[in-house]
């Protein structure tokens, strides 16, 4: 049985004046590609994550897409997230 999961967080500093974002794919229980809106392109951690992370790093597309989540998905929620 193999396994796929995938978590986003979003991390806030001094309400939104701050804010990170963080993408993690795991497969088999293994953290395999991850994008950190600090750092600012997806990094891989294992063989397939690694070419899996170029893929990704080099459509401009999906770059856009997960940068932009720190606006989109992050501060849009802020309220949802913080009590």
């Amino acid at each position: 049985v193999f396994q796929f999961f995938r978590t986003a967080e979003c991390h806030f500093i001094n309400g939104t004046e701050k804010v990170r974002f963080v993408d993690r794919y795991f497969y088999n229980r293994l953290q395999d590609v991850m994008f950190d809106s600090d750092v600012g392109h997806f990094v891989g951690f294992t063989p397939d994550g690694e070419k899996q992370a170029r893929y990704w790093n080099n459509d401009p597309v999906i770059m856009e897409d997960r940068r932009a989540e720190v606006d989109r998905f992050c501060r849009h929620n802020y309220e949802v997230f913080t009590p």
